[in-house]
Order: C-alpha cells, then sequence, then structure tokens
C-alpha cells in the first residue's frame, strides 16, 4: 500500500511539472461539451490509466467494464471511490443501479476513479499481475537440453570430438585474435604472429604451425637479464628482467619479462598478484623471445611512433 502511495504521488507531481501554468478549463477546451477526462487507479495495482475519456452520458455499467478491461476485476468485485485531488467526493458500491449515467455524479476533467478490490481472492491481489518475482521462471534440465539439437552444446560436443584440446574460451580467444588481424590489416598494418593472407586477399590463420621450440627453452637462450632490449613490433625499447616461464599465463612456453622506457606495456611486472619484476603500471610487459633482441638500444625519443602490439605478448 505505501509503494502504491508513493507511486500515485510520483505520479501526481509528474502530471503537475507537465500541465504546470494550464487549468482543466484550458486543457481541454477543445473536447466536447459532454466528455470527460478521468484517471483510474487500482487497489492492488500499482500502475495508474490517466486521462481516459468518458461520455457523460455513458453508464457506471460502461465505466465498470472500462475497469474490468484494464484490471481484471469484475462487476460485482468493484468498490469505486471518486476523488477530486486527494478528496474522497463519492462512494458507489456494486450494488448500485448500473444504469447511472455518468453525468450524475458530476464528474469534473481530472478527476480520479479509484477502485477498491473487494475480492480477496481477486487475480491482481498480493501483486501478482505486476511482480515479475512472482512468476514462475521455466528451467531446463540438464537431460532435456542435452537431447535438443543446434545448440551450443551440442557444436562445442562436436568440436571436442575433433580436438578434444577445444573450449569455448580458447574459441572465442582466437575468434578475437582473428578480428584484430583483420581489422588491423584493414588499416594496412603488420598482421601479428600466427596470420597470413590467403590466396584471396582474406586473413586466415596461418598454416604453418609454430615448431615446439618458438616458444620453448631454446626460443630464450640468447637473453640474458639486465639486458638492453628492442620489442617488436614497434620497435619498443626497455630491459629484460624475467626470462622463464609464466604459468599464471593461459599460454605456455617461455617468456621475457620487458620493463620498458615508456608506458607501453600491459602490466606492472605481475600477473595474477605474482611479482615476476618491479615496474610502474603499463610499463611492464611479458613477450616471447623470438620478439626480443638484444644489443645498444638506447632510450628513444618519447614521441616516437609505436605499432599495436602483438598477440605474442601478455
Amino acid at each position: 500500500m505505501l509503494e502504491n502511495q508513493q507511486w500515485l504521488q510520483a505520479a501526481a507531481s509528474l502530471k503537475a511539472y507537465v500541465t504546470v501554468g494550464t487549468d482543466h478549463a484550458t486543457a481541454y477546451q477543445n473536447l466536447p461539451a459532454t466528455t470527460v477526462v478521468l484517471d483510474l487507479t487500482h487497489s492492488n495495482l500499482i500502475q495508474r490509466h490517466i486521462e481516459i475519456r468518458f461520455d457523460k452520458h455513458q453508464t457506471l455499467d460502461d465505466l465498470r467494464h472500462k475497469i474490468y478491461q484494464t484490471t481484471g476485476t469484475p462487476h460485482d468485485a468493484q468498490q469505486l471511490q471518486i476523488y477530486a485531488g486527494s478528496d474522497l467526493l463519492v462512494e458507489i458500491p456494486p450494488i448500485d443501479d448500473p444504469s447511472t449515467k455518468l453525468g450524475f455524479y458530476s464528474l469534473q476533467h481530472g478527476m480520479r476513479v479509484h477502485c477498491v478490490d473487494l475480492n480477496p481472492n481477486s487475480i491482481s491481489a498480493r501483486g501478482q499481475l505486476e511482480d515479475t518475482r512472482l512468476v514462475q521462471k521455466y528451467q531446463m534440465s540438464e537431460e532435456e537440453y542435452n537431447k535438443r539439437k543446434n545448440t551450443l552444446r551440442e557444436w562445442s560436443n562436436q568440436q571436442k570430438a575433433q580436438d578434444p584440446s577445444f573450449s569455448l574460451a580458447k574459441h572465442g580467444q582466437e575468434h578475437n585474435a582473428l578480428v584484430e588481424a583483420k581489422r588491423l590489416h584493414k588499416l594496412g598494418q603488420p598482421l601479428p604472429t600466427g596470420f597470413e593472407i590467403n590466396d584471396k586477399g582474406a586473413v586466415i590463420k596461418s598454416q604453418t604451425l609454430e615448431e615446439d621450440e618458438d616458444v620453448g627453452p631454446d626460443s630464450v637462450l640468447h637473453l640474458k637479464l639486465q639486458e638492453r632490449c628492442e620489442v617488436q613490433p614497434g620497435g619498443r625499447r626497455g630491459r629484460v628482467m624475467y626470462v622463464g616461464e609464466v604459468p599464471e599465463l593461459k599460454q605456455d612456453g617461455h617468456w621475457v619479462g620487458i620493463l620498458f622506457d615508456e608506458p607501453v606495456g600491459k602490466s606492472n611486472g605481475s600477473v595474477n598478484s605474482k611479482i615476476y619484476f618491479e615496474a610502474p603500471d603499463k610499463f611492464g610487459g611479458f613477450c616471447r623471445g623470438k620478439n626480443v633482441t638484444t644489443g645498444d638500444f638506447p632510450e628513444r625519443d618519447i614521441f616516437d611512433e609505436l605499432d599495436d602490439s602483438s598477440e605474442d605478448e601478455l
């Protein structure tokens, strides 16, 4: 009941704001003389039907039928109350003559007809028509879902039958990587490692499989801690701070932790809260050994242009 009152107060405030500076005589001056505009409210419902037009020659039964259509409360359960603002003017019990003309009640524009539902078992009682929390949600059992055809689960199982290492997460990562490769190609930038252009000019995943040593121990033998280095793509420069495996990363193999000279990395030297080396945020990164070259690489000008990072970096 308190929620209903709050909603009605809010609706009244909104209506007052919208119609500020006007009175009913002005707002409804173009309506026929026998037409009256009323608001309809209900004891069990928050909803409010505003500015419903009636003809004063219509009967009480016509009004009750309109209320029945909008609320589901039958005629014989409607205790009607007519309000002018907050003032209750008339009580109309269900036993009143249904053939009484609406003009008999001296209705004016903007008055409110409130229906009190007298049926304790009404379909609108206890919020049953408005509270979605009371609606029983359909839940499909695992067995029933497994029997369905053309589902995501069926497709996933088919992929796993062909490739035991398949997972939806892995598929999502590969799809995102392909989308990014297509974006870079469209911009005229180099493709990330693992992608190529086919004979039709389309970006596809490289058909040449990487050798195990590409990410194995041999891929980082040329690197030593604290050496200056340059990382491709982009020619980003920094210092080697870590060489080895990083179990927290999703990809296996050996990684190189780089402390960049500028904020062009993706981390602070830690992965999932495990610290591999100290670095300010965005100054750290983990790259594959094949993308790192050590040597005499002094710090570059901060305004040097940088390319997008590779998929072989996390």
